[in-house]
């Protein structure tokens, strides 16, 4: 089996699942046990993106993930974050998809907001020390190209830093306007291009010369970070996103910069269902 699961699937820690949240008895399922995963030691994916590859990459650097992102970032990932919260705007009582969640850092502003959040990520790894540290959300694992959740579902779905690692980016916009309930939002936060020229060439710089050596100091997997730089080089700019979004059926497409473009919050709406037309 590979980490891409494809039906739904909680992840436990050994005690019962704890009800969380509005709405919780509403969640889709079925659920069920992920059982042991048996990836091969893949400690660096290739720009083609195999799921498994991805997956197992990611189980890696699970247990030192969020310390590697904050010491990479220079402790920027922080300022993303809430950035992302404000822009999805989470109400108390709405359903909000958190994809690529991986240990659920992404995903707790939402649930302090008094949202029903499930974070949602195929990496089993990262699911795992998710659940060991917060184990009253509700992990689930899934594939973003074939979402384990019906039509219409979530007021809004959010992924930050994950979809650069989707093989089909295109079928994962379409799968995230399938789930979104209409009138619901869809807010993307990923690596893009710096929009000052010299800047741009610092940052390229940084990314293929300097990321590699410190990620070797604090990451448990310092292959993966080689794979990180050379995707966000390979990913497309902030108008050819915002292209693929509205290609995908999203609605009121937008983006802002943060960081002077290294990274771009893009935002779309999915049309909202027209009035009921009187009866005669």
């Amino acid at each position: 089996m590979t980490a891409a699961v494809t039906a739904a699937a909680t992840v436990t820690s050994g005690s019962p699942r704890v009800p969380y949240g509005p709405g919780a008895s509403g969640v889709p399922g079925p659920y069920r046990r992920i059982p042991d995963c048996h990836n091969g030691p893949v400690t660096r994916a290739s720009l083609n993106k195999q799921p498994h590859e991805v997956a197992s990459m990611f189980d890696h650097v699970a247990e030192r993930y969020d310390l590697t992102n904050d010491v990479l970032s220079l402790g920027q990932d922080r300022r993303w974050r809430k950035e992302v919260a404000r822009a999805v705007d989470a109400r108390p009582a709405q359903k909000v998809l958190d994809l690529a969640a991986g240990t659920g850092t992404s995903s707790l502003p939402f649930a302090r907001s008094g949202a029903y959040v499930v974070p949602c990520d195929f990496s089993l790894g990262m699911l795992r020390v998710g659940k060991q540290r917060e184990s009253w959300l509700p992990f689930t694992a899934g594939d973003a190209t074939r979402l384990p959740f019906r039509d219409d579902t979530f007021d809004a779905v959010t992924i930050s830093f994950g979809l650069r690692n989707v093989q089909d980016t295109d079928a994962a916009l379409r799968e995230m306007l399938r789930v979104t309930r209409p009138g619901g939002r869809v807010v993307i936060c990923e690596f893009s291009h710096p929009t000052w020229t010299p800047f741009r060439t610092v940052y390229t710089e940084y990314l293929m010369r300097a990321l590699p050596p410190v990620a070797r100091a604090v990451s448990s997997n310092p292959d993966a970070y080689v794979y990180l730089a050379e995707s966000i080089r390979d990913w497309p700019d902030q108008p050819a996103l915002a292209g693929r979004l509205r290609a995908a059926g999203w609605e009121k497409v937008a983006w802002r910069n943060l960081t002077g473009g290294v990274v771009a919050l893009h935002r779309g709406f999915k049309a909202a269902q027209p009035p009921a037309e009187a009866a005669c």
